[in-house]
């Protein structure tokens, strides 16, 4: 998708409405500057105020993301376009939050070793001690959380049983075992219970 093109035709469509940056801003409960972000190209509307900018602006989510209004003739082959770019667009998105991950995992143990490290070999009184631990742990267990909220959403898991591929919820990521991102779980379309494997596309 050309954002810079999907920016130029929010404005365009904003003007032909008469409305300012302030007043669709406003209708949409957010800031100017984030209309501003559109139309410069800079980033693209959320997907929870997608359908509603559309409505305000009197287009079809299809001509957003073509950043056209599209002729009936042409809108089926438009529209498949924009949901296989779309598609990639995630893809590429959730390629980016696992490899985020990884740095996360890491530099959570990097704190909590180093922390860990120097409050055993430092002399220092016993209550600084006890802190440094402290934040070590903590440091340690609130990336872990974000590393796994990360695993749970970004691509899906692919049953070994009946090949379904699902975003599970947190608890079964969390308390399943797991060998990487391979994961013990219960498949909710078989029922079965098998070694799942992360893949990043649907199908």
């Amino acid at each position: 998708m050309d954002q810079i093109k999907i920016g130029r035709f929010i404005a365009e469509c904003r003007k032909k409405n008469g409305l300012t940056q302030m007043q669709l801003a406003e209708k949409l409960n957010i800031t100017d500057r984030a209309i501003s972000k559109w139309e410069t190209g800079k980033a693209m509307p959320d997907s929870s105020i997608m359908l509603e900018l559309c409505n305000i602006l009197k287009i079809s989510v299809n001509d957003l993301l073509s950043g056209e209004v599209i002729a009936m003739d042409n809108y089926n082959e438009k529209l498949e376009q924009n949901l296989i770019e779309a598609l990639k667009q995630k893809e590429e998105a959730d390629k980016r939050l696992l490899s985020m991950e990884i740095v996360i995992g890491v530099l959570s143990c990097l704190i909590l070793f180093t922390l860990i490290f120097a409050a055993s070999f430092i002399k220092m009184e016993d209550w600084l001690r006890i802190l440094l631990i402290t934040i070590g742990i903590i440091s340690f267990i609130i990336g872990m959380f974000f590393g796994l909220k990360i695993e749970q959403t970004a691509g899906y898991y692919q049953c070994a049983k009946c090949g379904h591929r699902y975003v599970p919820k947190f608890s079964s990521v969390f308390w399943a075992m797991h060998i990487n991102r391979t994961r013990y779980m219960k498949c909710p379309k078989c029922g079965k219970k098998s070694w799942q494997k992360k893949v990043i596309s649907k199908e």
